[in-house]
């Protein structure tokens, strides 16, 4: 071990030193950014490498949570957007995710699969719907993978879907307006019965979520990362938690 593993061994010592299980947020959302950044500050023509890295560092980080107490782990691998991205890149990040998804089920994990599968290749759709029909059983940590996501997308077709549920049992659209609430929309949403996201992580940079659980985080803390997310170290992701156990979480104000 050099000394700068060291010394970062015993940072990462102090840091868990100062977080009490009462301090741990119970659902954690990762915006895992800066795949493409980091091929091409690592000189890489084939930005597929960088996608193929940052998968990689995804058992790490969910060992991480797991270690730490936490409870539903959200990453967000895809947006709806990036769906328009061109096909020599789309069709091996598709490829990868796909990869990620099958390791994550033969490592245990239970997975659950979010976001709008029809606009995905039949393959991709298969191997999420196999992926969290097949580990839906499985206890422990929930990992959340957010593939052909957008927030926005989410709360359409939660509003869709609560329409259709009305429908179905010959409510009129007068009758829906007098009960409906934000919660009959929250029961409709792609984490339906999961607890809202307490912190949210973006790596890259980047402060801004682009949509990422727009309806879940009104009351989320927000952590940005400068590192790219293949770089994102266990000791960043502490300095996320410790920062997430100093402040005071205001519902509402």
């Amino acid at each position: 071990m050099g000394v700068r593993d060291l010394v970062y061994r015993l940072y990462e010592r102090r840091l868990e030193r100062k977080l009490s299980p009462g301090q741990i947020p119970r659902h954690v959302g990762v915006v895992v950014d800066g795949n493409r950044r980091w091929a091409r500050a690592m000189g890489l023509r084939d930005v597929s490498h960088g996608h193929q890295k940052g998968a990689d560092k995804i058992s790490e980080l969910l060992v991480w949570c797991r270690e730490a107490g936490v409870e539903v782990v959200t990453l967000w691998l895809l947006s709806n957007d990036n769906l328009t991205r061109p096909k020599e890149e789309l069709d091996p990040l598709i490829e990868i995710i796909e990869g990620t998804v099958q390791r994550l089920v033969a490592g245990g994990w239970r997975v659950n699969t979010m976001g709008a599968l029809d606009l995905l290749p039949d393959r991709t759709a298969r191997v999420l719907k196999d992926a969290k029909e097949g580990t839906s059983r499985r206890p422990g940590l929930i990992v959340n993978v957010a593939v052909g996501y957008g927030g926005r997308r989410e709360i359409a077709d939660a509003v869709r879907s609560l329409l259709q549920e009305h429908a179905s049992k010959g409510a009129s659209i007068e009758e829906l307006v007098e009960v409906l609430d934000v919660e009959h929309i929250a029961e409709h949403l792609y984490t339906r019965g999961l607890p809202d996201p307490d912190l949210l992580i973006r790596t890259s940079g980047e402060q801004r979520l682009s949509g990422f659980l727009l309806w879940q985080s009104a009351h989320s803390e927000f952590y940005f990362c400068e590192a790219y997310w293949p770089d994102f170290r266990r000791v960043d992701f502490l300095r996320a938690l410790r920062s997430y156990a100093a402040r005071h979480r205001r519902y509402g104000s």
